[in-house]
């Protein structure tokens, strides 16, 4: 594209260039002139008349050249005299980059248009770690996803087990777990019996679980539960949420700074629910705005409010945000798209006073562009396999059509515009989680895809693989640190 070729020379100028040049400051030579000097000089008078007028054409005809150049840059030629325009134009072209004149129209069109940028650049797998991984995703594979995690440190996990109910002809939720795990090591189980566990969010001193009631009977029927556990794994409160809804679920939960807690629901699949609950459990508050058929996916604090991810993946929407404050008033809204390209926004996290969105983009095909029906993230690669009649395809043939599929976005957006002011994309990869370590530095884990198995035939995926996590450290300023590949391996199925 020529607005990247532009962000590209734009890198190469050097800043010295931005002060004004100083006059060149040269004498004037006098020198006499003799009868043959004069002859001389009045063929120099004949000879410019004969090519003046070419001189002239040649001239306006480079200004029309560089006048098309601006537009097809994107450049404004406003307040640009026309030799100033053809000495840009030649500098840039030339990519000489000597004039001041250049840096200062490029950062003013640019400054308009442009977002600060950087493009990650990232290790291709080696054959050795593709053969692994590809190891590692038969033998998920084959035992339906029951592999070892493969994690380390610190995590929890969650399994439900259910029972026959010969009256009903049906099996309805029996118990459900959590686990905390220390890399390998079990630490402590917790068995929960009130309500089947769809998730737990991590607070500063424990975790809370949060569920429903059994959902055989029908959604509409189910409510809503949540249940503190403290770090040592023992259950400290419960709470049956009483909203007035039909049938709830708990879609986020955030812990406030003064150890109280926000707890994002959904209800009748039309509502969006925020109630506050004290430390100890005890309900504070509660509010509900009808925000029709869309889903509540996520949430984090932001300053005394919150900023929460709204969408739907029936519409490809899932770049909507709104900024919510503690009485559930929403306040602002934002949303992120692009011609080209479907945005889904993967985690969130407030750092330093700024919102950063972790993401990922994948191209739309020709029918999205022209706004035709909704598409799902890999049809063109599934598109390319049937017009193809391609209906076995090896790891080492397809993963290179995946990664050129998926780009990892993190985006550092402004709390009160929602505007992204500055971007990070890695190819080839999905945007993973965001946290901040024990030092105050912002953490991005990014899923690079490395190995891929595809399955027309299976129902829960049409295509699978494997992903090696790349961990990015981010300073207080934002500023990027390091990379490291962190050694986990996460599944990748659509």
């Amino acid at each position: 594209m020529k607005s990247q070729r532009l962000l590209e020379l734009l890198g190469e100028i050097d800043d010295r260039y931005i002060l004004e040049a100083a006059p060149s400051g040269k004498k004037r030579r006098h020198t006499v002139l003799g009868k043959w000097g004069a002859i001389a000089a009045c063929a120099l008078v004949l000879l410019a008349a004969c090519f003046g007028s070419w001189a002239l054409e040649a001239k306006a005809q480079e200004y029309r050249v560089a006048v098309q150049f601006f537009k097809d840059y994107g450049m404004s030629t406003d307040g640009l005299t026309r030799d100033e325009i053809i000495a840009v134009y030649r500098d840039i072209t030339t990519e000489s980059f000597t004039l001041s004149k250049t840096a200062e129209v490029i950062r003013h069109n640019l400054s308009a248009n442009f977002i600060s940028g950087y493009e990650i650049e990232q290790e291709q797998p080696t054959p050795e770690e593709t053969e692994t991984l590809w190891n590692y995703w038969n033998h998920v594979s084959q035992s339906n996803g029951l592999a070892g995690s493969n994690q380390e440190g610190v995590y929890y996990t969650y399994s439900s087990t259910y029972k026959m109910v010969d009256s009903l002809g049906y099996e309805i939720h029996d118990t459900s777990y959590l686990e905390k795990y220390d890399g390998d090591t079990l630490l402590w189980r917790v068995e929960v019996t009130d309500f089947r566990i769809d998730g737990y969010c991590t607070v500063s001193d424990g975790v809370i679980v949060f569920g429903q009631d059994d959902v055989s009977a029908g959604w509409q029927n189910a409510c809503a539960w949540l249940m503190k556990i403290d770090t040592d794994g023992h259950p400290v409160w419960q709470q049956r949420l009483h909203h007035g809804f039909g049938g709830e679920y708990v879609a986020d939960i955030v812990e406030n700074e003064d150890g109280s807690y926000a707890v994002f629901s959904r209800g009748d699949l039309a509502y969006f629910c925020l109630s506050q609950y004290a430390a100890d459990g005890t309900p504070l508050h509660v509010s509900k705005t009808e925000i029709g058929n869309c889903g509540i996916w996520q949430a984090a604090r932001i300053g005394e409010g919150y900023i929460v991810q709204l969408g739907s993946p029936l519409s490809q929407d899932s770049m909507r945000l709104v900024k919510v404050d503690y009485d559930g008033t929403m306040t602002e809204a934002f949303s992120y798209s692009s011609k080209d390209a479907y945005y889904t926004i993967t985690d969130m996290i407030e750092f330093r006073g700024k919102i950063y969105l972790s993401a990922y983009a994948v191209p739309k095909g020709e029918e999205e562009e022209n706004g035709a029906g909704n598409r799902y993230e890999i049809d063109n690669i599934l598109q390319y396999l049937y017009e193809n009649d391609i209906y076995e395809i090896s790891s080492e043939e397809l993963t290179p059509l995946v990664r050129e599929n998926y780009t990892a976005l993190l985006l550092e957006c402004d709390p009160v515009t929602g505007t992204p002011q500055t971007f990070y994309s890695v190819k080839g990869s999905l945007g993973g989680t965001l946290r901040v370590n024990n030092t105050g530095m912002l953490l991005w884990d990014v899923e690079s895809i490395t190995s891929t198995y595809y399955s027309p035939a299976t129902s829960a995926f049409t295509i699978g693989g494997t992903s090696t996590v790349f961990r990015y450290t981010f300073d207080e300023h934002g500023q990027l640190l390091n990379q490291e590949k962190t050694g986990d391996m996460v599944d990748y199925r659509r």
